[in-house]
């Protein structure tokens, strides 16, 4: 991996950073960098890099809140199992099923038809629109579940049926389960860190998924590619930590609506270059 290949990949590492955990996007971020600065690999590396490097946002994610996400204790200097935690866990899990069903039959589908500028901008726009529309309408409730704990397994399967819409590019897959969790009535911090741990086991599986097929279908790593899955993660591990920290400081005080006219100014000049170019 040349020199200019590295900046690109330390690019996109910084791309996936900031974006996996600001509801605008990363893949769709990632895949409109691509068409104006391409990598120099193959499309069968760039399809599962683009997947895979998020990886590093998710080991940030992790350790950010390992406290609340370690169903391990020590009580009296023994081991034990916070209930609270695992009873956590059991709710992300069953949140996961609709992505983890709809992703493993529609993923060669989405892939082939709806990764491309124009959808991505579309999606840009459209869910930007419905931030702004939600945080409108959303001013004057009051939320009805204030925490994690108050979440029921019917509302993880609500969060995991938002989160499925994330499978269309441009989307967000963070977006689409605020957005989500705030028309059913979930705090927007709550909402937030909901969204994070979520991510957890949904990115492990759709990173196994697109490692395995990349490998099943006759692709070997070359040192370059292995390089730059290692580099991408890297950074964008780094530049998660900043970020998390970052948003969740910010929902505490401010709506999600800026995000929205960021969502929609980009979208609408991806289309302009995609149109008058």
């Amino acid at each position: 991996m040349d020199f200019i290949e590295l900046l690109k990949v330390i690019l996109l590492g910084i791309v996936e950073g900031i974006t996996e955990w600001l509801p605008v996007s990363s893949t769709g971020h990632m895949y409109l960098i691509d068409e104006f600065i391409p990598l120099n690999m193959s499309e069968a590396f760039k399809e599962m890099f683009f997947v895979v490097i998020q990886l590093g946002a998710i080991f940030a994610v992790i350790l950010a809140f390992f406290k609340q996400l370690c169903p391990v204790g020590i009580k009296d200097k023994k081991l034990t199992l916070e209930k609270d935690v695992c009873c956590m866990w059991l709710k992300v899990v069953v949140a996961c099923i609709p992505t983890a069903v709809l992703g493993f039959l529609l993923d060669d589908f989405l892939e082939e038809h709806l990764y491309n500028g124009v959808v991505i901008a579309i999606m840009l726009i459209v869910y930007g629109v419905a931030f702004i529309a939600v945080e409108i309408w959303n001013k004057k409730r009051t939320p009805r579940i204030n925490s994690i704990a108050e979440i029921t397994f019917q509302t993880a399967i609500l969060f995991g049926l938002f989160q499925s819409l994330a499978m269309i590019p441009g989307t967000s897959r963070s977006g689409a389960t605020i957005v989500g969790a705030l028309l059913i009535g979930v705090s927007r911090t709550t909402a937030a860190e909901f969204s994070f741990f979520l991510a957890i086991p949904t990115m492990f599986g759709a990173s196994l998924l697109k490692a395995v097929k990349f490998l099943v279908e006759g692709n070997e790593l070359i040192f370059s590619e292995i390089s730059a899955l290692i580099v991408g993660m890297a950074v964008a591990f780094v530049v998660s930590l900043a970020v998390i920290k970052f948003l969740m400081s910010f929902v505490k005080k401010h709506d999600f609506k800026i995000f929205g006219w960021y969502r929609i100014a980009l979208g609408a000049v991806v289309l302009a270059v995609f149109f008058l170019l």
